[in-house]
């Protein structure tokens, strides 16, 4: 689909080539043909996450010993890619595969690995990570929700928002704080598996902007008991270090989203602009257009090398703080203002929801939000000035 003439990157090997083309297919066949029942029941049926789990396309990451693929990143990269191209942006997949299963494999036990990484590759178990508060978003340090230890287990209390996969999720990643006082120092991870959980409530499914076919929820923790070795890490305290070494990945993650949606919506205009007519000649042959599209692509082929270039960098453990936050601010910043001019290029039935391009320019808007915000990434990248 792509129109952008980008060269494959170093670390888009043969195997990678094949995934992309398999992931095409399963994508459009599982999932475009429902993506609309979907998006009106506000959630993706469990039964399609199963279906991709056994297609391989769940926890990439994941090695052998624990049922995965045994990939990297660059696979995780790749079908999040084609997702964005598919047009299925509401299916979580990359936010349990290359997000929440990373916390387990980077800083579980052996025995949590065994417990819970083979049945989020089956699809079995959805992952959710639950950071945000009401009166906590980018600011980690403000969360209140705490876990109190009692014999062998912890007591977890709180309140969670605008949480992705919040309606399907039943194995959710707990940012708390199990010592108030210690600030940062006294945040830790809990893995929470929520069926039967007593004291568990999910609150509605949010109404959003966009994203409609994504569940995101409240989530709600009245006194939840969960065992002490829900605990992620050998001790207590060290949630806001392990969050701070796993949101590189996160916000790279988010760039790629928008790197997709940027090359769909480019092709899907190119399409329009070469059908419709204006005055007896076709909108692309408007020299206002051409010059529209011509910057657009210069623009996406800058961002497709530099997301390339980032991914190569976390493949090889050294993508740092602020150039993710550079891809992530400047890739979604970008894909809102090109699904701009390919809105105005379609005219009014851009602004018609049965156009591809209207649901992108929906879809789109929340990426500059979530992640950290893109002024939090700005606050970033200002430091190693």
């Amino acid at each position: 689909m792509s129109v952008l003439d980008v060269a494959r990157p170093g670390w888009m090997g043969e195997d990678l080539e094949i995934l992309a083309e398999a992931s095409a297919r399963f994508l459009a066949r599982e999932c475009v043909p429902h993506y609309e029942r979907w998006e009106e029941a506000g959630i993706v049926d469990r039964e399609a996450w199963e279906k991709a789990g056994a297609a391989g396309l769940l926890c990439a990451e994941v090695p052998e010993a624990y049922g995965g693929p045994g990939g990297s990143f660059a696979h995780d990269a790749v079908i999040t890619h084609q997702i964005g191209l598919a047009g299925v942006d509401g299916f979580g997949i990359a936010l349990h595969s290359a997000i929440v299963a990373p916390y387990i494999l980077n800083y579980g036990s052996e025995d949590q690995k065994r417990r819970w990484l083979p049945r989020m590759v089956s699809g079995e178990l959805i992952g959710a990570i639950a950071m945000t508060e009401p009166a906590a978003g980018s600011d980690l340090q403000g969360v209140t929700t705490t876990a109190r230890r009692d014999g062998n287990q912890y007591v977890l209390s709180g309140q969670k928002t605008f949480i992705t996969n919040g309606q399907n999720a039943n194995l959710i990643v707990v940012v708390a704080k199990t010592d108030p006082s210690m600030g940062a120092k006294g945040t830790s991870l809990f893995v929470v598996e929520t069926d039967g959980a007593e004291g568990f409530r999910r609150g509605r499914n949010l109404d959003k902007i966009g994203l409609k076919a994504n569940d995101t929820s409240e989530l709600f923790f009245d006194d939840v008991r969960v065992p002490a070795d829900s605990l992620l890490g050998p001790e207590e305290g060290q949630g806001f270090t392990q969050l701070m070494e796993q949101l590189p990945q996160e916000r790279l993650l988010i760039a790629i989203q928008a790197m997709g949606r940027i090359e769909r919506a480019l092709a899907v205009t190119l399409d329009y602009v070469q059908q419709r007519k204006a005055f007896g000649e076709r909108i692309v042959d408007f020299q206002n257009s051409r010059f529209t599209l011509a910057e657009a692509k210069t623009k996406a082929t800058v961002a497709k090398v530099f997301v390339d270039h980032c991914t190569g960098l976390l493949l090889d453990g050294a993508l740092d703080t602020a150039t993710a936050s550079m891809a992530k601010y400047w890739l979604t910043d970008l894909q809102c203002a090109i699904i701009d001019d390919c809105l105005q290029l379609h005219g009014g039935y851009g602004y018609m929801n049965e156009y591809p391009i209207a649901r992108m320019y929906r879809d789109a808007r929340v990426e500059r939000i979530y992640g950290g915000s893109n002024e939090i990434m700005k606050v970033l990248i200002s430091r190693t000035l």
